[in-house]
């Protein structure tokens, strides 16, 4: 594959423009030597964190802010995707190095921090066919991924000095009834089947099966691969909802993302990462591929599949009352009520039918 298809900044998307000249200047206290002028542009993804490339002469950054408009100051903790970060890049060779932090807001209205630029490939739902890698490849992809995400619950998160970032005990219990309460806070309309998959995870919860640092958004396009060699991950992006927990819930929130080739047309639509390629593994080819590598056994594999499905709808609502509430003039945002109904349509029929493939 072609290098020229390393992932590229492109312009600022309207209404997330940063603060050019104090943002300038505040680089330029930090770093008395810099040269040139500033150049901000904005990477194209993602529907949470903000993320950015800052150039002022032969420096390069890559700013972290959290997104306009929001109110959910726990999950765009600025300071605590830092301290992960700085701890893992200790210990853990797929991340970016941080660089710095603050927590002054009157530089560009938000604390943000800084970290070096990552080069390589970085897989989208949307990508040009010419980029689209052949069946082999797309296999060895998803392989790399898998072992990427064995790595990561294999992390010894102690010695990292991570022991303290979240408690892994009770963890499914209180995922399901955060999540829940998510929902119900950000509700813009009745949807039935997102009440009673709530109400189902909530009388189906299994035992949590270990604990590990989990990354909790871990999908194609918060990967950057190799650009000589695709099946290979050399970092890992987006910490922010990273924290330590059952790593069969991290699994789930994944083949919640996963959408298979025989998925209904309006799932496929909705498909976040180019899942649906051809070489692809399904959702339970992929669930069985994890417990090779891990060698951790997955009963109830419904449940965690209707999880991640139901914790994805719940971020789509979030993000979508934002959007009602005029908080974000992002016109991608408007079609996520429409996505919220889909999820629980995909989730009752998991449900009803009791496995995580085939199901239409």
């Amino acid at each position: 594959m072609s290098k020229s298809w390393k992932d590229k900044s492109t312009k600022i998307r309207k209404g997330e423009e940063l603060n050019f000249k104090n943002l300038e200047r505040f680089l330029k206290q930090e770093w008395p030597d810099l040269e040139g002028r500033l150049l901000v542009e904005q990477f194209p993804s993602g529907f949470s964190n903000l993320t950015y490339l800052v150039k002022m002469g032969a420096r390069q950054f890559v700013l972290r802010r959290p997104p306009f408009g929001a109110k959910i100051k726990s999950a765009h903790d600025m300071g605590r995707e830092y301290k992960i970060l700085s701890a893992l890049s200790r210990s853990y060779a797929k991340v970016p190095k941080p660089i710095l932090y603050t927590e002054d807001e009157d530089i560009i209205g938000a604390p943000f921090y800084l970290m070096e630029r990552v080069e390589g490939v970085i897989l989208r739902a949307k990508m040009p066919e010419a980029m689209q890698p052949n069946p082999d490849k797309m296999h060895g992809i998803a392989k790399g991924v898998v072992d990427t995400m064995v790595e990561l619950h294999q992390v010894d998160y102690e010695a990292a000095g991570l022991g303290e970032l979240g408690k892994p005990e009770g963890y499914v219990m209180r995922q399901i009834e955060g999540w829940t309460k998510r929902y119900v806070k950000s509700k813009t309309n009745e949807v039935a089947s997102i009440e009673k998959v709530a109400k189902w995870l909530q009388e189906n919860m299994p035992k949590e099966s270990g604990a590990a640092l989990i990354h909790n958004d871990f999908k194609y396009d918060n990967l950057i691969l190799d650009a000589n060699d695709w099946t290979k991950v050399v970092a890992v992006l987006d910490w922010e909802m990273s924290t330590l927990g059952d790593p069969l819930m991290d699994l789930g929130t994944t083949i919640g993302y996963w959408v298979n080739q025989n998925d209904p047309d309006w799932m496929q639509q909705m498909a976040l990462s180019p899942t649906t390629l051809p070489g692809n593994p399904s959702r339970g080819e992929l669930v069985q591929m994890y417990a090779e590598k891990s060698g951790r056994q997955i009963d109830n594999i419904v449940f965690y599949y209707v999880y991640g499905i139901f914790k994805i709808a719940v971020i789509s609502q979030q993000i979508f009352y934002r959007f009602k509430m005029g908080d974000t003039e992002d016109k991608r945002f408007a079609a996520l009520g429409g996505v919220v109904k889909g999820l629980g349509a995909m989730s009752m029929q998991a449900i009803e039918k009791g496995r995580i493939d085939d199901l239409f």
